[in-house]
């Protein structure tokens, strides 16, 4: 007798390029395999997933827990909440924390506390450089003894080329990525949203679309030279994924990869208008050709990622003002609708979208999770593709609600997850026996 079947559901693991309906079977916390409906040995506990995905457990590769230092917008404990919610089982914290995570002592303080909060797994990922300051590499051999995963100088792109390229070699002698955070500074010149016709309109500087592409195209030539993995956050721009389109076909497949943002993929500049704030972010909304861009990147494949870039902040701190507020939104639970809006709407298959959920930041990453072979560890989230539902910041888990998708009507979202076997959000509700 196993221990748990998910039965009847739609199971889709783009790692094996599965797509079948059966019964997803789970012994001792791993995957022991896929039975045809019905014909499974006899389980302890049998939920049904009918009509539901079943999918790997779902990887954000970019997420701000803000702990230490900004507990007033999210914790871990309760990021981690917000994951479980939004499908994520497993979320990589961003390093841009007070203190900063630049050291052994605060990866390991972050492990342990997302240990304490017992929900979705939290893998930290260490600054590249001290104090995100640009000037002085971090302890790379030290930081990934203690469970970073990658490195990152979020927010503050290293302007360096030297230090960019010794950065690269570090990491890919430990078998790690480095995270970019493609901005040329002088270029973005204090902007708060996309330069064009909408900032002229609200009379507030813009970031020319230029400041992205340039260290784009910066850093994959860097990575090209010195084979170190290279990972384009947040990608925003047509001509910044071209760039990093032509870098992959020219032999950097295997050591480029990048990602979009749901906001990205949904939005245009245009959303600042009705939202104000809540719809600034870094790199900002685009243009309307962009967003096609990045749905285009994403389909062809050029684009291996999709990730919140969930960013908390405090309602006072975003009612200061597009000049004033700082950059960001919250998005571990409305990430899972925003991209079945693609699947509904015919862009991505529905193995395309899980890919870029599951196995695609899992392989960035060089982590284990992200699929469902026999062995695995037994982290699973079920999708209803058709629930319908409408975006209410105030139900959000995030302690923090900024979000421009508020009063979205949103089609498909996750019912609950398998963690390690142990069941969470409404699977319970699904227990038959």
């Amino acid at each position: 007798m196993i221990d748990v079947a998910l039965t009847g559901g739609r199971v889709i693991d783009p790692a094996r390029t599965l797509d079948t309906v059966g019964d997803l079977l789970i012994d001792d916390g791993r995957i022991i395999g896929v039975a045809r409906p019905g014909e499974g040995p006899h389980v302890r506990c049998r939920v049904d997933v009918a009509g539901l995905w079943v999918t790997p457990g779902l990887v954000d590769m970019h997420v701000h827990l803000r702990e230490p230092g900004g507990e007033h917008k999210e914790t871990i404990a309760s990021g981690a909440a917000a994951a479980i919610a939004g499908g994520f089982t497993t979320v990589a914290a961003m390093a841009n924390t007070d203190p900063v995570n630049d050291s052994a002592e605060i990866t390991r303080w972050i492990l342990a506390r997302a240990d304490e909060a017992a929900l979705a797994r939290v893998l930290p990922v260490a600054a590249v450089t001290k104090g995100l300051a640009g000037e002085e590499l971090t302890d790379f051999t030290a930081l990934r003894e203690a469970g970073a995963v990658a490195f990152y100088d979020d927010g503050m792109p290293v302007a360096d080329n030297v230090l960019m390229g010794r950065a690269l070699r570090a990491a890919a002698a430990l078998q790690a990525a480095v995270i970019t955070h493609a901005e040329d500074r002088a270029i973005a010149a204090g902007g708060v949203m996309n330069a064009g016709p909408v900032a002229e309109q609200l009379e507030v500087p813009g970031i020319p679309p230029q400041a992205e592409e340039s260290m784009i195209a910066r850093d994959c030539a860097l990575a090209a030279e010195t084979g170190g993995r290279l990972h384009v956050a947040h990608i925003s721009t047509a001509a910044g994924i071209e760039i990093v389109r032509r870098a992959r076909a020219a032999g950097g497949g295997r050591i480029i990869s990048a990602e979009a943002a749901p906001h990205h993929f949904t939005l245009d500049h245009g959303a600042v208008l009705a939202h104000g704030s809540n719809a600034k972010m870094n790199p900002p909304l685009r243009t309307p050709a962009d967003v096609a861009a990045v749905r285009a990147g994403l389909a062809d494949g050029t684009l291996q990622v999709i990730a919140s870039d969930h960013a908390p902040h405090h309602v006072d701190e975003k009612a200061r003002g597009m000049c004033g507020a700082p950059f960001g939104i919250v998005g571990l639970e409305t990430t899972v609708g925003l991209t079945l809006a693609l699947v509904h709407a015919g862009v991505l298959s529905p193995a395309v979208a899980i890919a870029a959920l599951t196995i695609g930041p899992a392989r960035v990453l060089g982590i284990g999770a992200g699929q469902l072979a026999r062995g695995a560890v037994a982290d699973v989230t079920v999708i209803d593709p058709d629930a319908t539902w409408t975006v209410d910041a105030t139900s959000l888990l995030s302690r923090s609600h900024n979000t421009p998708f508020e009063g979205t009507p949103l089609r498909g979202r996750a019912v609950g997850v398998c963690l390690g076997g142990r069941l969470y959000g409404g699977l319970g509700e699904r227990v038959t026996s």
